[in-house]
C-alpha cells in the first residue's frame, strides 16, 4: 500500500474480482482492535485516489459526522451522511466514498474479534444486515455523540494505561456506543427478534453461499428440518429460506459485475454455478436482466 505522511489505517490488496481488498493494519502502539481518528485524519492517511474506489472491508467501519454533507455507497445504495448521522459499514460490504472532503467527524476502525461473542453488542456488531446509515434525534443524538466524543478521548490519552487495561476500557466504551446507537436508532420494522435457528442459518449463508444454494443443504448441515429454516426466515426476515440465500448470491453478483471487470463465467464460477449459461438464467429471472446489460447500464456505457 503507498503510503503518504503517515500510515495507512489499513493494507490494500486487488482481487482478480477488481475490488480492493481492505485488510485492517493498526498503527504501532494502537491497542489491539480499535483504531479512532477523525475523518480528516483518513483524509490524510490514506494514499491517492484510495478512498472513491470501491473497497471491500474485513473490518468495522463507522463514521459519525459532525458537520458537512457527502454522499456514500454502500452495497448499491447510496446513503447522504450530513451532520449527526453515523454510518456503519461491516465487513464484506462493499464502498465507496463520496466527496469526504466534505465532511467532518469521527472514524472508528474495530476488528471483528475486538467485541466478545453471545453478548448484545457482538449481536448487534455481527449482523450482516444491520443499517448502514442511522440517524439518531433528539437526547438520542446528544447521547450517541457524548459516546463518540468519549471514545475518542480515551483512545488518544489512555496510552498510560496498561495495555490490556486501556484495552478493556475502549471495549467497553465501543460497547456503550453501540448500544445508545442501536437503541436510539433501530427502525422498526414489525418484525420479531430473530430466533436461534434464523441466526444460525443466517451465519451459515453468509458463509456458503457459494457453495450451496438450497436450503436442504443448511438444514442438514444445521441440523433442522428445511420447514423449520423456512418458518424462521420468513418469521425473522420477511422472505423463505430459498430467497434468502437467493438474494444473498444477487448481492455478491452485483457486486462482482459492478466492481469488477470478470466475465460472466468467471463469476459464475466463483459462485458455484455450473457454467455461465445457468448464472445467466438465474440472474436475469430475479433481475429482470441479463448480467452483461446489468453491467453495461449501471456503467453508462452504450451497449
Amino acid at each position: 500500500m503507498v503510503k503518504k505522511r503517515h500510515t495507512a489505517p489499513c493494507t490494500s490488496v486487488e482481487s482478480d474480482g477488481g475490488i480492493l481488498e481492505l485488510a485492517y493494519e493498526p498503527p504501532p502502539g494502537a491497542p489491539p482492535g480499535l483504531e479512532v481518528m477523525t475523518v480528516a485524519e483518513l483524509r490524510e492517511r490514506a494514499p491517492e485516489g484510495l478512498l472513491p474506489r470501491p473497497q471491500r472491508l474485513d473490518f468495522h467501519q463507522l463514521v459519525a459526522v459532525d458537520a458537512g454533507s457527502a454522499v456514500h455507497t454502500v452495497d448499491f445504495r447510496t446513503h447522504t451522511l450530513d451532520a449527526g448521522s453515523v454510518l456503519w459499514v461491516r465487513p464484506g460490504q462493499v464502498q465507496q466514498f463520496g466527496d469526504v472532503d466534505a465532511i467532518e467527524g469521527t472514524v472508528v476502525l474495530v476488528q471483528p474479534g475486538f467485541i466478545p461473542p453471545g453478548t448484545a453488542v457482538s449481536e448487534a456488531a455481527d449482523d450482516p444486515f444491520g443499517p448502514v446509515l442511522w440517524r439518531p434525534g433528539g437526547e438520542d443524538e446528544e447521547a450517541v455523540f457524548c459516546a463518540v466524543r468519549h471514545l475518542a478521548t480515551d483512545y488518544r490519552t489512555g496510552e498510560r494505561l496498561a495495555s490490556a487495561i486501556r484495552t478493556e476500557v475502549l471495549r467497553h466504551l465501543f460497547s456503550v456506543l453501540v448500544l445508545r446507537l442501536t437503541h436510539a436508532s433501530a427502525p422498526v420494522s414489525g418484525l420479531p427478534a430473530p430466533g436461534d435457528a434464523f441466526m444460525r442459518f443466517r451465519a451459515a449463508v453468509e458463509r456458503d453461499f457459494a457453495a450451496h444454494r438450497r436450503v436442504a443443504d443448511y438444514a442438514r448441515t444445521l441440523g433442522y428440518a428445511p420447514r423449520t429454516l423456512s418458518r424462521a426466515t420468513l418469521a425473522a426476515a420477511g422472505v423463505g429460506a430459498k430467497e434468502f440465500v437467493d438474494r444473498r448470491v444477487m448481492l455478491e453478483a452485483k457486486r462482482l459485475l459492478a466492481h469488477s471487470e470478470l466475465p460472466a463465467a468467471r463469476i459464475a464460477e466463483r459462485l458455484g454455478f455450473a457454467d455461465a449459461a445457468n448464472f445467466s438464467k438465474f440472474f436475469q429471472q430475479r433481475a429482470g436482466d441479463t448480467p452483461g446489460a446489468f453491467r453495461t447500464a449501471l456503467r453508462g456505457q452504450p451497449a
